[in-house]
């Protein structure tokens, strides 16, 4: 895997800062043109709706997942390492809660959450970092508790990640399989991979992982 740098975070945080506005513009109706995507989400939303603990959702930009989740009837929160982005939501969307925070130290007692929303957040991630992202979340889940997971699946052929072109900073694909090894080797079970094919506005296919924390 190619090494991590160090200065990813500020990398990140700093690259959406600069589109927030454009950003929460663009994005602001997404999943009303993303049918299995909300059904995954509803899917998650009914296994962790009865477990005790809030969902974050990590990542949340301007908030619209979060705002989705909330309409599905659950706790949720958005956590963010961009403050224009975390502005942008709480403006948005004022009865929810927002925080600034990063996914490599999520300021959580263990056994936290009963779900965690990581919707194309981890795409940033070198993937040397991936395994400790992956283990932080794990040890914010109850047990029980499960992982939606965004993501940009590499070409069939690809056994590692690949680095692409992404609009706002460095961002990578993944192999569905290498992903689903990584969140194994973090602690999760697989319950459901779904791949897609992309639809006229995007530039390649979608996929979701949904995992779950052991009891």
């Amino acid at each position: 895997m190619p090494p991590s740098d160090p200065n990813y975070l500020t990398t990140v945080a700093a690259a959406y800062d600069g589109v927030a506005e454009a950003y929460a513009t663009l994005f602001a109706d997404a999943l009303d043109r993303q049918l299995l995507e909300r059904a995954m989400l509803a899917a998650f939303a009914d296994l962790v709706r009865d477990l005790p603990g809030p969902v974050a959702d990590l990542g949340c930009g301007p908030g619209y997942a979060t705002a989705h989740l909330r309409g599905l009837g659950l706790d949720v929160f958005g956590v963010d390492l961009s403050p224009e982005m975390i502005a942008l939501a709480r403006g948005a969307h004022p009865g929810a809660r927002f925080e600034l925070g990063s996914m490599t130290a999520l300021d959580l007692p263990d056994r936290a959450l009963s779900g965690a929303l990581c919707r194309y957040s981890l795409i940033h991630t070198p993937p040397a970092d991936l395994p400790a992202v992956l283990a932080e979340v794990h040890r914010v889940l109850a047990p029980g508790g499960h992982l939606l997971l965004g993501y940009l699946p590499a070409d069939e052929a690809a056994t590692e990640a690949q680095p692409y072109d992404h609009r706002v900073t460095a961002a990578y694909r993944w192999p569905p399989a290498q992903l689903a090894g990584l969140a194994s080797r973090a602690g999760f079970v697989e319950v459901a991979q779904l791949v897609r094919a992309p639809t006229e506005e995007e530039r390649g296919r979608q996929a979701q992982l949904l995992a779950r924390r052991p009891l």
